[in-house]
């Protein structure tokens, strides 16, 4: 560990060494920084963190536990259902894979309806 001053400013900086792993827990996602480079900043108010560099990996709320990240509206799966003449389940699912994109989702099943009919 290494400490500056910076007296003009009132400021202590000290190395804390290369990070393992750095998590930013956020309402809606969490921030995963690997190998990042911690430096302390102390001030007269305070003391601040500031991370350099790593590898930023982001996660949505619930992508740890496997959890669907996206449910379809009742609406949506009802379009995707009659476009593309399939039972609800698979056009909940067809969207669930899509992230909700309708027009993926549609085509998707209409290739898979077309390949099972040949």
């Amino acid at each position: 560990m290494q400490e500056r001053m910076l007296s003009s400013m009132g400021l202590t900086m000290e190395e804390l060494g290369q990070a393992k792993q750095v998590l930013i827990d956020l309402e809606d996602r969490t921030i995963k920084i690997r190998g990042a480079s911690v430096i302390a900043v102390n001030t007269q108010s305070g003391r601040m963190f500031q991370i350099v560099g790593g590898e930023e990996i982001s996660e949505s709320e619930g992508a740890e536990t496997g959890a669907t990240t996206y449910e379809p509206s009742q609406e949506d799966v009802a379009l995707v259902a009659s476009q593309a003449e399939v039972e609800l389940e698979e056009a909940r699912q067809a969207l669930v894979e899509t992230e909700g994109d309708l027009a993926r989702a549609i085509l998707s099943l209409r290739m898979k309806r077309a390949g099972q009919r040949r």
